[in-house]
């Protein structure tokens, strides 16, 4: 499956879950508060597939996949039968309304913490935080080492390359001084400050991420395995050993290592290493050779196995994963209710924002890379389905709640020309939401 169609399937099903079951709330209690649903639809336009349930429900899959509706007995579109009165929505309580309204955001927050429980039952694969830093770069200058481990991030632990990348990506939108606890490959653990303040104004995370230079460690310098018969191994490098140069340049790491073996044998293809066994240096001249392997282009080889990364799969029973699950998903909210404000008052650039075609992209991306990954992927965008739809925006189910707030305030329901005034408002909003995060993915597709 092609990068394009891989992200517009998984955007589908993506889209299709969090709106049936983001919809399904909105249903599910509307009946329980005695409210008549006519229609149950996931997507709009013309239908593709419907029927008709026992219970008079229209149920229907319609042919734009970007959304759903539920549609029920309300007297503000039209004549009510008298015998259909009690179901209809605008005469239940203020109260009934407001669960009914409030039970698709509900739905969506329920959704993402099952998702999550379920991530950390399964195991989420990921790798230990053990960075590097790009020379002269933000990080290098604050004191990042090649090896250091991450062990927290502004105080709070952190245990995978993922869950700290996520943490420096929220504090790189309010641009303060971030501190770092790590480890070095010794055992040493020290703070350091991650200079954020100093970040220009106005640009989008993949930028400062760029600017501040912090990225995953490659595997240390080390033959993790020699390979019989061939050059390493006829020249005497045993398995265990720590690579310290080629030729007389320092192999910092196992890709530098590499980089070295191309470069020099393409001038002469008998090598000059040291390497280090049991802490002693020891001299071996490797004579290299030019070949392919396994159907690959020809390059130089000696046989020597790359160290593995080391992993940190975050795996949980049901009791702690759902623990786990429940402090992800306030880390999150908080998170995104602070970005939400750092944009409002300007501290974060609106170019942070992320259209459909950003989430199809990440949705294919996260599907590839297993269910768990999938699950978060799905847990967080309903998280954040669900703190948009409870924005105080009419035409959205936080515009609702709020005439409904109003409404108990007042003791009586906001005229119908307030609503059409608020839809027409709320509606020019969302449009230019959509067109600014619309404009941002195709900004950062024409820049990739």
């Amino acid at each position: 499956m092609t990068s394009f169609f891989g992200s517009v399937f998984w955007l589908l099903v993506t889209l299709g879950v969090l709106v049936t079951f983001h919809e399904f709330g909105h249903y599910w209690v509307a009946r329980r508060c005695g409210v008549k649903v006519l229609r149950f639809s996931v997507g709009f336009g013309r239908a593709i597939w419907k029927r008709v349930g026992r219970d008079g429900t229209e149920y229907q899959i319609a042919a734009i996949p970007l959304g759903g509706y539920v549609k029920m007995l309300d007297a503000r579109e039209g004549e009510v039968d008298p015998a259909l009165r009690a179901q209809e929505f605008t005469g239940k309580s203020v109260w009934k309304r407001i669960a009914i309204v409030a039970a698709g955001p509900g739905f969506n927050l329920i959704f993402t913490i099952v998702a999550f429980w379920a991530m950390f039952m399964l195991g989420k694969p990921d790798v230990a935080p053990v960075v590097t830093a790009t020379p002269n770069s933000m990080a290098a200058v604050a004191g990042v080492q090649p090896g250091d481990r991450i062990l927290a991030v502004d105080g709070e632990p952190v245990s995978t390359w993922s869950d700290s990348m996520a943490a420096v990506a929220n504090a790189l939108l309010g641009r303060q001084p971030l501190p770092l606890t790590v480890r070095d490959a010794d055992g040493a653990q020290r703070q350091l400050v991650l200079p954020l303040n100093q970040l220009p104004a106005g640009q989008d995370v993949g930028h400062y991420l760029d600017t501040l230079g912090l990225k995953l460690a490659p595997p240390p310098a080390i033959a993790a395995t020699v390979m019989a018969g061939q050059p390493a191994a006829l020249a005497g490098m045993q398995g265990g050993d720590r690579i310290v140069s080629v030729n007389g340049k320092a192999a910092t790491d196992f890709l530098a290592f590499g980089e070295l073996v191309q470069k020099e044998a393409a001038t002469s293809p008998t090598l000059a290493l040291v390497v280090n066994r049991n802490g002693q240096p020891l001299k071996l001249d490797v004579t290299t050779r030019f070949e392919s392997l396994q159907g690959q282009p020809a390059r130089w080889v000696m046989g020597v196995g790359s160290p593995v990364t080391e992993l940190a799969t975050l795996h949980y029973g049901p009791l702690r994963a759902l623990g786990a699950s429940l402090e992800t998903t306030w880390r999150n909210t908080t998170q995104t209710f602070s970005m939400l404000g750092k944009m409002l008052t300007g501290e974060a650039s609106t170019k942070n924002l992320s259209g459909v075609i950003g989430i199809a992209e990440v949705a294919n991306a996260s599907a590839s890379m297993g269910l768990p990954w999938f699950l978060q992927f799905l847990a967080l965008v309903s998280l954040s389905l669900a703190i948009l739809n409870l924005l105080p925006i009419p035409v959205l189910d936080g515009g609702h709640l709020l005439y409904y707030l109003v409404e108990l305030v007042k003791g009586s329901p906001v005229s119908e020309q307030v609503m059409i005034v608020g839809q027409y408002i709320g509606l020019a909003l969302l449009f230019t939401l959509m067109g600014l995060a619309f404009y941002n993915d195709i900004h950062r597709m024409l820049l990739s």
